[in-house]
């Protein structure tokens, strides 16, 4: 029976507390997981518009800190606002066919009717006494809203800092864990790919466009005929559900727009007959225009490649909230990238001892090389490794 020495006493000992440690990185983690899948979110979503800042700015964390002021940040209180005001929707629409059950879901989490205004409560005349009142009602809200200012600060702070040092933690990585054979980095290439595609391509395409949609029906909403008031039902709500619907393939979001464009046809007919139509073809023409073709023409070209089947991430985005919660339509698919290549690149490597084959994949974010950008003064040190 081996002796144990002290030496073995004492390696026991570090790996006990690495242990623990471990499990109390990965307790704040699991409880801040929606705070920190979002930032991921947002460092993938800032990630192309960094790269090509970079070569013009010069040091890192200008470059880091320009791409999050100029796009994301503008983006993410927009994109608030927008589900602000889609969740006061929501709360109308449960007045009105009794979804008790929908409002009882939403409310431990959002309880904001008092707070958004809508851009129409905003124009009209009594603007600036209803955002007096919605601030005074604001105030109730202090502790809520410091809680998100905090999340909020805790994503941009991710996103910077992957920005600006994921080479960093790339090479460090690659050298405490590399191997000879390439398993990881092949592993990392591929993964980092695909994260790339599903954020950068279709998440931040979708809430791009539910963005855009919530203005353009929100917009449109302002301008309704006389005989039909009301205009569309609940545009913002609508303007976010035709974005979440450009997650399905091939028909993408006219699952939404198609049936409102028919409601709105058949109310302009029976209120006015031929004298109204112009309102449901101005709906058509911008849903199909602003919401649907522009959206796709503009993001679509950066979209890398689509090595993950469609049906798979479709049922990603669709289970993910589910089971998680809203941050599952993050968490989903970067559960099923990580297996997915887990399946493809280490699980053969494992089994049966198939050698892995190269990726053809960008390295430049998981590998340092000649090209990496300097050491930020700014940081006071010279890598992760030291």
């Amino acid at each position: 029976m081996t002796r144990f020495i002290p030496e073995n006493r004492a390696r026991a000992a570090w790996w006990v507390f690495g242990l623990g440690m471990a499990g109390v990185i990965g307790f704040v983690v699991y409880s801040f997981v929606g705070t920190f899948v979002f930032g991921l979110f947002i460092y993938y979503a800032t990630r192309p518009i960094y790269d090509r800042l970079k070569r013009r700015v010069g040091p890192p964390s200008v470059a880091a800190g320009l791409s999050l002021l100029t796009l994301a940040l503008p983006v993410i209180l927009l994109l608030a606002y927008a589900v602000a005001i889609a969740i006061q929707e929501t709360s109308r629409l449960a007045n009105v066919y009794d979804l008790a059950a929908v409002q009882g879901l939403l409310q431990p989490y959002f309880d904001v009717s008092n707070i958004p205004l809508t851009p129409a409560e905003i124009l009209s005349g009594n603007g600036i006494a209803a955002l007096g009142g919605a601030f005074g009602s604001a105030t109730t809200y202090l502790g809520v809203i410091g809680i998100g200012a905090l999340h909020l600060f805790v994503m941009i702070a991710i996103a910077f800092y992957l920005l600006r040092d994921d080479y960093r933690l790339a090479r460090w990585s690659n050298r405490r864990f590399g191997d000879d054979r390439g398993v990881l980095v092949s592993y990392a290439r591929a993964v980092d790919a695909n994260f790339h595609q599903v954020f950068f391509g279709n998440i931040l395409n979708a809430l791009l466009t539910g963005l855009i949609g919530a203005i353009t029906y929100s917009f449109l909403d302002l301008f309704p005929p006389a005989a039909m008031p009301g205009g569309i039902p609940y545009p913002t709500l609508l303007g976010l559900l035709a974005g979440a619907a450009s997650l399905i393939p091939v028909v993408g979001m006219k699952l939404v727009y198609v049936p409102v464009g028919l409601y709105l046809l058949a109310r302009a007919w029976l209120a006015g007959g031929g004298t109204l139509l112009w309102y449901p073809v101005a709906f058509f023409v911008l849903s199909f225009v602003v919401v649907d073709s522009i959206p796709d023409l503009v993001l679509r070209p950066y979209v890398s490649g689509r090595s993950l089947h469609t049906g798979m991430l479709m049922f990603a985005y669709i289970f993910g909230p589910l089971l998680f919660g809203w941050y599952g339509i993050f968490l989903g698919p970067m559960l099923l990238v990580l297996v997915i290549q887990f399946v493809k690149l280490v699980l053969p490597e494992l089994v049966a001892g198939v050698p892995i084959q190269p990726v053809a994949v960008d390295p430049v974010h998981l590998e340092a090389s000649a090209e990496d950008p300097p050491p930020d003064p700014a940081d006071g040190t010279d890598g992760v490794d030291g």
